[in-house]
């Protein structure tokens, strides 16, 4: 504890001497922000169209999603390190400079195969742009105007992920110049250009006091487990469950153990780890990050399966199952809001009510698809989508103050690299596990409405799980 106050004091002066973010900054981060997730979710709505126009198949189709999400999760960590030693207004342009390249590949694809690294490298530019935004609102914001910021960001976060299947939707249905599929993508391209300019205009530079060298061993040792747990649950459904599949499962615990024998190893030795041990010594962090797993789990299995058996049980366009959703965004965005002010009478509590609204939501969504599947309209989900969506947005901007309240400014890349390595990993592991239940149970379009149901009946369980582990949460935040 005395080490870590000490760090606290020690970075608080040069907190001070960073160059505040404006209001025109914020915005341009909070875009960055939002891209990364879009493209995570924009893309489920498009996959029948790129299978018809590439003939991918579902092999291919899978490693479309999985192989951003994969790349992005491996290298998230290391996206925020590289902040801290090189700037991170730098890499946040060189991120953004590299997401608009690599979505204009994905964008002009001539094949499946092309599409796949394209993804792969989209991903991996999400990375570096991504934990920039996080670690440039701690570490040049404070008090109110912080808490204020970290809201935001989570607002956006909730409404990206929402509200990049319903910007799919309605690409690919507009068809702009013929493009079709392509849209999704190449929509990104005119974006990333504009954020460019705003962040050389608006965004101030920050870095660590004292930057430490990359973690060799650490980043791939890492990459390696997250690629042994994250690879075959993404493609083991698809592929049939190979031999590679159970053998990389069985690698992941030895992995993981290994890179955190390296990291105590390194914090012994005086070294700087990649995830320094002492981080997840912050009772906030380590009990907030705990939280986000689940909840980020659950959001991104409801998406997908939401997606799917609304566009293929019931025949809905990608418009019309898009519009599903905007009932849950709102709710979302409006209790993103609302949250520093409830979080300054109630503090941590409100995590929790959040979690038991979510519940009763999920709850009402599963009543109506099985009360009438055949007869469910947008309207029926319209009472469920506004109570999920008005708890989730009671926890997850919430729970993101919480995971960095204590991670001093000189190691917010490290720390912000920590929690959305967390939530990705979560969005990757939400589609792979809810997702391929759901699949496996609805082996035809009728089937679909009893698989729907009991994914949904799961999902309330993992609700349930994030209610019982947000009690443990500190009562206040900084």
């Amino acid at each position: 504890m005395t080490t870590t106050s000490a760090s606290v004091r020690t970075s608080a002066p040069a907190a001070r001497r960073a160059p505040a973010l404006g209001t025109l900054g914020l915005f341009t981060v909070l875009l960055g922000a939002a891209l990364p997730l879009i493209d995570f979710f924009i893309v489920n709505v498009a996959l029948p169209s790129i299978d018809h126009d590439l003939a991918a198949g579902p092999a291919l189709l899978e490693l479309v999603v999985a192989g951003y999400g994969l790349s992005y999760s491996v290298l998230l960590v290391l996206g925020g390190r590289l902040g801290d030693l090189f700037g991170r207004r730098r890499l946040f342009l060189a991120g953004m400079a590299a997401f608009g390249l690599t979505s204009l590949a994905c964008g002009l694809a001539p094949d499946a195969w092309t599409l796949v690294a394209a993804r792969v490298a989209q991903g991996a530019a999400a990375a570096l742009m991504l934990p920039q935004v996080l670690a440039t609102i701690h570490s040049s914001t404070e008090g109110p105007r912080r808490a204020r910021a970290l809201s935001l960001y989570g607002a956006t976060a909730g409404l990206a992920m929402a509200g990049g299947q319903i910007l799919g939707g309605v690409l690919v249905t507009a068809d702009i110049a013929g493009t079709g599929w392509r849209a999704v993508f190449l929509v990104n391209v005119p974006v990333a250009v504009a954020g460019l300019v705003l962040a050389l205009r608006s965004v101030p530079e920050t870095r660590s006091d004292r930057p430490a060298p990359v973690d060799v061993p650490g980043t791939l040792l890492l990459a390696l487990a997250l690629l042994a747990l994250l690879a075959p649950l993404t493609e083991g459904r698809a592929a049939g469950w190979p031999l590679w599949t159970w053998v990389s499962l069985v690698v992941f615990p030895f992995a993981a153990a290994a890179f955190w024998w390296v990291e105590r190893r390194a914090d012994r030795r005086g070294a700087t780890p990649l995830v320094p041990p002492s981080l997840l010594a912050l009772v906030p962090l380590r009990r907030g990050l705990v939280v986000v797993l689940p909840l980020s789990l659950g959001f991104s299995g409801f998406m997908f399966v939401m997606a799917v058996a609304l566009q293929q049980g019931l025949a809905m366009g990608a418009v019309a199952s898009g519009l599903a959703l905007v009932p849950m965004a709102l709710a979302f965005f409006g209790a993103s809001l609302a949250g520093p002010r409830l979080v300054r009478r109630w503090g941590t509590r409100i995590v929790p009510v959040g979690a038991l609204l979510q519940g009763l939501g999920v709850g009402a969504i599963a009543w109506a698809v099985g009360h009438d599947w055949q007869g469910l309209s947008v309207g029926d989900l319209v009472p469920g989508m506004a109570v999920a969506g008005l708890g989730q947005g009671l926890q997850l901007p919430v729970l993101f103050r919480v995971v960095l309240s204590e991670v001093p400014s000189e190691r917010a890349g490290v720390g912000s690299g920590v929690m959305v390595t967390t939530q990705q990993s979560a969005l990757t592991l939400g589609v792979a596990t809810l997702g391929s239940l759901f699949l496996s149970l609805a082996a035809s379009p009728a089937d679909m409405g009893g698989a729907l149901r009991t994914t949904l009946l799961v999902q309330l369980g993992v609700v349930v799980l994030t209610l019982l582990l947000s009690l443990r949460l500190p009562r206040t935040v900084k």
